[in-house]
């Protein structure tokens, strides 16, 4: 809708001198005056009416539009809670920030916790140093590409499997996730196994470093 902003015109006043004759004054030129105030009044109607148009109301088609965005890529991410299906165990044992030693299962649910900080941040080096083996560093960035944004949450870890000399943790893992393609929230469900050498002769310190020996995650349920 639009609606016109009338500009008014300005009155235009000929002065008359009263009390004194034409021989004591200057003339007035009537017909001049006249003229002078049509030219101001025609160069100020060159301008006006002016038109001024109200703006239309902004849609979410404009908004998606604009940004590229949906209102998928606007509602926060809502893992499932712990003890629901999809969730992390409800053990009521979450992962201490109390001291621990780097060759405790509490060093082995750190290092997870840091390889997914590191894939959150887009630091797929760092992340992929944390992997036994490594792998191919290109490749492995690239099975990140199509999320815009990528967090885990992470349980407590369960006991140390001791045996020949070799020592394993397997570790609660929760993924949530957002697909660059629509916005789509990914949501899985899973554990991570890592590994490392016991105190045993000729192990060096690289070997006795917890690393993440895999990862198994499937869809979480959908609620």
């Amino acid at each position: 809708m639009k609606r016109l902003l009338t500009v008014s015109l300005p009155l235009v006043f000929v002065a008359a001198c009263s009390g004194t004759s034409p021989s004591q004054t200057n003339s007035i030129d009537i017909n001049a005056a006249a003229v002078r105030a049509q030219q101001s009044v025609d160069a100020y109607n060159a301008d006006a009416p002016v038109e001024i148009a109200e703006p239309d109301a902004v849609t979410e088609n404009d908004v998606t539009a604009a940004t590229g965005s949906n209102s998928a890529e606007r509602t926060p991410l809502d893992p499932p809670a712990p003890g629901t299906p999809g969730g992390l165990p409800d053990d009521r044992t979450p992962v201490s920030e109390a001291p621990f030693t780097p060759d405790s299962a509490q060093g082995a649910a750190n290092v997870v916790q840091t390889y997914y900080a590191f894939l959150g941040e887009r630091k797929y080096a760092q992340a992929l140093a944390l992997r036994e083996p490594k792998g191919d560093a290109a490749a492995f960035a690239e099975g990140f590409n199509g999320y815009s944004e990528y967090h885990a949450n992470v349980g407590a870890p369960g006991a140390i499997d001791a045996g020949a000399g070799q020592r394993y943790v397997t570790v609660p893992v929760q993924i949530y996730a957002r697909l660059k393609r629509g916005g789509t929230p990914v949501y899985e469900i899973g554990s991570a196994t890592l590994h490392r050498s016991g105190d045993i002769d000729g192990a060096t310190t690289a070997q006795r470093t917890w690393r993440i020996q895999s990862i198994d995650l499937k869809p979480a349920p959908k609620r």
